[in-house]
């Protein structure tokens, strides 16, 4: 049986690409223990419980998703180093995740820098900095796809 996928994702990219997805399983899993370790509820008057089950809400859900979506792209790396279209368009939406994350951090500033700057600064360093990562694995998986097809198209043609 001939092979008709030529085209191969690159080892820099495989390991991007696994790194971006480890950083987003790590901070999906800390985001789990957020509110304890930083004590969100001191800031709150108790009379807002309403208000608190609604922060917690956002946080799991937002953690489960940011975990598993990462946990589930890691299992389908076979899948989308074949430039597997629906795996690639499940990277991609993880990478707008991670874009429009940056541009909070990067655009509104969504915390004080008080008590710790150091916190604020980091996050906005590690959500640009893993954003970009994610943009370049994005752009390379569409592009090499995109070349695959043209690969494939070329081919066919070259049969009849």
């Amino acid at each position: 049986m001939e092979r008709s996928d030529n085209i191969q994702v690159n080892t820099g990219i495989k390991i991007v690409y696994h790194i971006t997805l480890v950083i987003s399983i790590l901070v999906g899993f800390w985001h789990f223990f957020v509110p304890n370790l930083y004590k969100w509820y001191d800031y709150l008057p108790m009379q807002y419980e309403n208000l608190i089950v609604g922060i917690d809400y956002t946080n799991l859900c937002f953690s489960a998703l940011l975990f598993g979506s990462s946990f589930v792209l890691i299992l389908l790396r076979k899948s989308i180093f074949k430039l597997n279209f629906e795996t690639i368009v499940f990277y991609t939406f993880l990478t707008v995740v991670w874009v429009f994350r940056a541009c909070l951090a990067a655009f509104i500033k969504p915390w004080p820098l008080e008590p710790v700057p150091a916190a604020a600064i980091g996050q906005l360093i590690g959500s640009v900095t893993l954003a970009l990562m994610m943009i370049i694995v994005t752009i390379n998986l569409w592009k090499k796809r995109h070349a695959k097809k043209q690969l494939k198209s070329l081919k066919s043609l070259s049969k009849k």
